[in-house]
C-alpha cells in the first residue's frame, strides 16, 4: 500500500474509533442513542474505507498475477 493511502486509511480509522467512543459514551452515561444521520454518516466513512482497502487490493492482485 502506498503511503498516501496508508496515511488515508489511518486517518479514517482515527476518526471513526473517536466517533464510535463518542457514541458509546453517550449511550453508556445518558442512555442517548446517536441520530440517525450520525449513523449514517459513520457508514458512509466506513464504505469510504472499504473502497479505498478494496481499490488497492485489485490493484495488487492484479499486479500479482502479471
Amino acid at each position: 500500500m502506498s503511503q498516501t493511502k496508508r496515511e488515508q486509511v489511518i486517518s479514517h480509522i482515527r476518526y471513526l474509533r473517536q466517533e464510535l467512543r463518542e457514541m458509546h459514551l453517550g449511550i453508556k452515561e445518558d442512555d442517548l442513542f446517536p441520530e440517525p444521520g450520525e449513523l449514517r454518516g459513520l457508514m458512509a466513512q466506513l464504505e469510504a474505507l472499504l473502497e479505498l482497502i478494496d481499490g488497492n487490493t485489485k490493484i495488487q492482485s492484479n499486479s500479482e498475477a502479471a
